[in-house]
Formats: C-alpha cells, structure tokens, sequence
C-alpha cells in the first residue's frame, strides 16, 4: 500500500448553530487541511499518481470554498453545518469524484481550524 499527501490552506468564515458558546458568532479560520490518497500499485512512470495532478485537484477544490462564508454554500444548506468536520467529508467526497488514476482512492482528509483543532474524515469508514 502507497499513501501520499499533499498540504493546503484556505481562509473562510462560517456559523455554527447548536454548539453553543463563541462559535454560534460569526467567524472565521485559517484553515490547512490535508489530503490522502492511498492505492496498491504503481504507474509505469513509478508513482502511485502525479503529484502535480492531485495538487491541481485539491486547489480546485479550494478555490470554491476560499474567502467565503461557507453557510451560503450549497454544499451546507440543508441541515449541513460547515464544521471542521464535514468540510473534510465533502473535500473528501469531491476529490474522490476527480480521481482518474486506476485504484487510487482518498483515504482520509484532516481539516484544521486552529493549531490544535482538527477532524479527520476517512471515507468508507477507513479509519
């Protein structure tokens, strides 16, 4: 088994109801998160995927949740809060969606808020 990671940032503000205290206040994070992808077998060049690839992927994905405030998203309408949590579960969700390298699957992916505050998402249940 081959796991590789890649170390991004974005700055987005959010609201989080029914958790009581100072996050029910709007506000904001620095948040860096990281992604994993893991896969049984390398490519004929030696690497499980282009790293390059999967960077272009994951600033993509950023690049729709940077600078916003997240509960106007669609993505966490509906009874979806933008927490730490399930912004790792829909970076997850939506990378796996753009994946085309052969057996390569995300694996998990770490949302940080603070220095010492993070979620981790692992799809199907991998954790």
């Amino acid at each position: 088994m081959y796991e590789l990671r890649v170390v991004t940032h974005f700055a987005a503000a959010h609201q989080l109801k029914m958790v009581g205290k100072k996050c029910e206040n709007l506000h904001g994070h620095n948040w860096k998160i990281e992604v994993y992808v893991t896969g049984q077998e390398l490519n004929a060049g030696g690497v499980l995927m282009d790293f390059g690839v999967l960077k272009e992927n994951v600033r993509g994905l950023m690049r729709d949740i940077d600078h916003k405030f997240l509960n106007e998203l669609n993505d966490f309408k509906d009874g979806c809060p933008p927490s730490s949590e399930n912004i790792a579960r829909l970076i997850a969700e939506r990378l796996q969606q753009q994946l085309t390298a052969p057996g390569v699957r995300v694996s998990r992916v770490t949302a940080w808020e603070s220095e010492n505050a993070c979620a981790t998402y692992f799809p199907n249940g991998n954790g």
